[in-house]
């Protein structure tokens, strides 16, 4: 998985695939959950899919673009905008849907 900051962001989301950026911080259980489900994911739906984290904490500027309120929040963007947003912990088949694979 790809860790992304405010420098790096709009680089890494556009592009062909669809990319499913999870927006998290250390000290969140539910955030710590859903790591390894995203791991399997991306394993499951490698060449398919790109999956990124932004750290709340360090990346307040994104937080506030995107209006993120609660984490973990799943946001998938496909082409650069957003195509979907899903709060909470995700199973492997909600990531899938949520990137329309």
């Amino acid at each position: 998985m790809i860790e992304l900051n405010d420098s790096t962001f709009d680089s890494e989301i556009s592009g062909d695939l669809p990319v499913v950026v999870d927006f998290w911080a250390p000290w969140c259980g539910p955030c710590r959950s859903q790591t390894p489900i995203l791991e399997q994911f991306a394993e499951k739906y490698s060449g398919k899919v790109k999956v990124c984290k932004v750290n709340t904490d360090e990346n307040e500027k994104l937080c506030m673009q995107f209006g993120i309120m609660s984490i973990p929040t799943i946001i998938v963007f496909k082409g650069g905008e957003v195509f979907n947003k899903a709060v909470g912990v995700q199973s492997i088949s909600n990531l899938a849907q949520l990137a329309g694979l």
